[in-house]
């Protein structure tokens, strides 16, 4: 890249938001790319810790203050894990690249216990009413079918403050992203990973993006040297989802998007490069009501297939699910100005 000495990258200063940046830095360098400088950037999710998303405008303030930080040209791209991102970006801006996806489910992280376990078996340790800690409306509305009788508490931090308070017992469970713990070096701790046919994991879960200026085409020439395209795909069409549906971050959405294995023994490691599988679901806040959907298309259709997949969700009710959703969600920020 001619005339490119140096890239300013934001980022979060969390624990894993710099996990997040330095391996994107790294993996620029490693191919051939300018350095990166950090610069880490306090977000209104960063300081207003106490208070649950669902109070406070969700996840989006987790990357207000950067991108707007992007806009102004003060850093050349941003670093983010893709669910907190929001469903329309503000003009301008682009997702440029995505690193190679981690493990995207849920997990369960249990004070002390044997490993792996089965949902029964979580069912069977956890007993009949738990004390689950999660601060995703997602995570509460589909864990509410299979622990009707638990109390989900809101928590917050970084991943070892949650992970301290669990050790203390002011949790029975917490629920976390895999990919996060696995990067983090606390993959053991995982007491169990939930299905897709228990917990479809959020739009985008397990995948880094990075994010640019529109236009900006010497920054873009670095960053396309470490997309990975099978997360880029997978990424487009569950971000399609959302759009489609008119969520945002903190709605009960959940959506996966994974390669189509191929059915040849004698390629049964191989992933079929034009197959996407996706599944998608929309639940009420209470549990109560669930509707899914699934369909299979080309990767290169992957944003046509999230609209296709959407519009099955919704001939199957799900806008009055996100309706009554969304007007129970503004309700309780109202009460939290």
């Amino acid at each position: 890249m001619p005339n490119v000495r140096e890239l300013r990258l934001g980022t979060r200063g969390s624990q894993l938001a710099l996990w997040q940046a330095n391996t994107v830095a790294a993996r620029i360098a490693e191919a051939g790319g300018p350095a990166c400088r950090i610069v880490v950037i306090r977000t209104s999710g960063d300081r207003l810790q106490e208070a649950p998303l669902s109070e406070i405008g969700g996840k989006r303030l987790f990357v207000k203050e950067i991108e707007d930080a992007l806009l102004r040209g003060d850093i050349d791209l941003a670093v983010h894990s893709s669910k907190d991102m929001p469903a329309v970006l503000p003009a301008g801006l682009a997702i440029a690249g995505v690193l190679p996806r981690e493990d995207p489910l849920d997990a369960v992280v249990l004070p002390s216990s044997p490993a792996p376990l089965t949902v029964d078996d979580l069912v069977a340790e956890l007993g009949q009413t738990p004390t689950i800690g999660t601060s995703s409306v997602r995570r509460i509305a589909q864990l509410t079918r299979i622990f009707p009788g638990a109390r989900f508490v809101p928590i917050r931090g970084n991943l070892d403050t949650r992970l301290r308070k669990l050790d203390a017992g002011e949790y029975d469970a917490i629920v976390l992203a895999a990919a996060g713990l696995t990067r983090l070096g606390f993959a053991s701790r995982i007491s169990a990973r939930l299905p897709v046919d228990a917990c479809v994991p959020a739009p985008g879960q397990g995948i880094v993006a990075i994010e640019i200026r529109e236009g900006d085409e010497a920054v873009r020439q670095a960053v396309s040297s470490v997309d990975d395209a099978a997360a880029g795909a997978a990424l487009e069409a569950e971000r399609a989802v959302v759009t489609a549906l008119g969520g945002g971050c903190q709605t009960p959405i959940g959506a996966l998007a994974s390669w189509v294995r191929s059915a040849n023994p004698a390629s049964a490691r191989q992933v079929n490069g034009d197959a996407l599988e996706l599944v998608a679901v929309v639940v009420s806040l209470d549990g109560s009501r669930a509707v899914r959907a699934h369909r299979r298309g080309a990767r290169s259709d992957a944003a046509a297939l999230g609209a296709r997949v959407a519009a099955d969700l919704l001939a199957e009710g799900a806008g009055d699910i996100l309706a009554e959703a969304q007007r129970a969600l503004g309700a309780v920020e109202g009460l939290h100005p």
